[in-house]
């Protein structure tokens, strides 16, 4: 039996608004953004990026997944991973029963057509999915629609014989779910790219060829099977896992341009390479407000709120912190108190969700100006609560 897919939600968006708003709103929140984004409160000034938050996509998978909640309640729902990179909202979404494939004590667990699926927001590997349609498994997509935009392009390089080249983490799952869009297709191939400094050795290969064996020893991870770079550098199309730091994405992309143009001329540039914008509007409108932040406002910090997992909100720390202090922190129990604070290092390893922690971070006199965002899975309340215990903190009297 073919599985059920639902990709326009389970009409259940009105039963389940109350829990949504119960676990995830915030009146704090919703006062700031009417007040111009602007709170003051003594000698605090809180300024709030004003596109901050919950995105489109992340809003409707959450949605989605309590709406699947609400409509088989008597039947096991399980996530195939995190729904988003929120501590909090996964946290949530476990207490209401349903189970993520990811987890070990699920690994054992046998899937069928009583068995209802949540894909997450990233997507999932086309081979993943077509197990689950092999089962019959009840299928929920909340793929995110600027996701569902990289893989059109991704699979329209692999019908015209082009090679996908993706900036993105090798491990996230929506880099793993694009990637597997390319072998959809005979001859289809991928290669992923972290940073510039990794699309710059891609760019010498192709200008000036290289040692094959030295070059799939840097990348044997990132590429697709079998692949062989004399061969499969000749026709590459560019796209991107969707929450990369724009800056850096365009960046590879004039590169990779010179490139191609270098080694096959202008004339025939385009019979060679192709890229399309892929990165995700809210993510860029994100970062263009942190932007705005940085130029508009006289700050003395940044904090920037968001799973450690999360690429988008590291790249908002990212930006901030070229020009101020910045901590990147998942909620307000990171901030211990006025003296101490935990945070993520910004410098640290993609893979590493390290914390460290930090003395003296918030100015104990005078006036104190404070810029505040939010990656695109934190949740309003888990802003609301930052605010409240930096409030908390200016309020106290000074010990001397």
């Amino acid at each position: 039996m073919p599985a059920v897919i639902f990709r326009k939600g389970l009409n259940l968006k009105d039963a389940v608004s109350g829990a949504l708003s119960k676990d995830y709103h915030s009146a704090l929140v919703d006062e700031i953004v009417q007040t111009e984004f602007r709170r003051v409160t003594g000698r605090l000034t809180i300024h709030l990026a004003r596109e901050f938050g919950f995105c489109y996509g992340v809003d409707r998978a959450v949605d989605y997944a309590y709406q699947t909640r609400a409509r088989f309640p008597e039947r096991t729902v399980y996530l195939t991973g995190e729904i988003i990179h929120n501590p909090h909202v996964n946290h949530k979404l476990r207490s209401a029963g349903i189970r993520f494939l990811s987890d070990p004590e699920t690994k054992d667990e046998e899937l069928g057509p009583a068995s209802v699926i949540i894909l997450p927001a990233f997507g999932v590997r086309v081979e993943d999915l077509l197990i689950y349609d092999r089962l019959g498994c009840t299928i929920v997509d909340t793929t995110c629609g600027s996701v569902l935009n990289v893989w059109k392009n991704v699979t329209q390089y692999a019908q015209h014989g082009f090679t996908a080249l993706i900036h993105g983490k090798v491990h996230h799952e929506e880099t793993q779910a694009t990637a597997s869009q390319a072998l959809k297709y005979p001859g289809g191939r991928y290669l992923i790219v972290l940073d510039r400094k990794e699309a710059s050795a891609v760019c010498n290969y192709i200008k000036h060829g290289g040692d094959h064996h030295e070059f799939m020893t840097r990348f044997h991870h990132a590429a697709s099977p079998n692949f062989d770079p004399t061969k499969d550098l000749q026709r590459i199309g560019l796209a991107n896992q969707t929450t990369m730091l724009m800056t850096e994405s365009l960046a590879i992309g004039e590169l990779l341009r010179e490139a191609m143009s270098d080694r096959y001329g202008k004339e025939t540039l385009s019979d060679h390479y192709r890229a399309f914008d892929t990165i995700c509007s809210a993510t860029q409108d994100r970062q263009d407000a942190v932007n705005e932040l940085l130029t508009d406002r006289q700050l003395d910090l940044m904090l920037v709120v968001g799973g450690y997992n999360s690429s988008n909100t590291r790249n908002l720390a990212k930006i901030s912190d070229k020009q101020l202090p910045t901590f990147h922190i998942a909620d307000a129990e990171e901030l211990v108190s006025r003296t101490t604070i935990r945070h993520r290092p910004i410098t640290a390893s993609l893979e590493s969700s390290e914390t460290m922690t930090g003395s003296d971070w918030l100015p104990s006199q005078g006036p104190l100006s404070v810029g505040l965002t939010a990656g695109a899975s934190t949740p309003n309340n888990i802003v609301g609560q930052v605010v409240d215990r930096l409030e908390q903190f200016t309020a106290e009297p000074v010990k001397t």
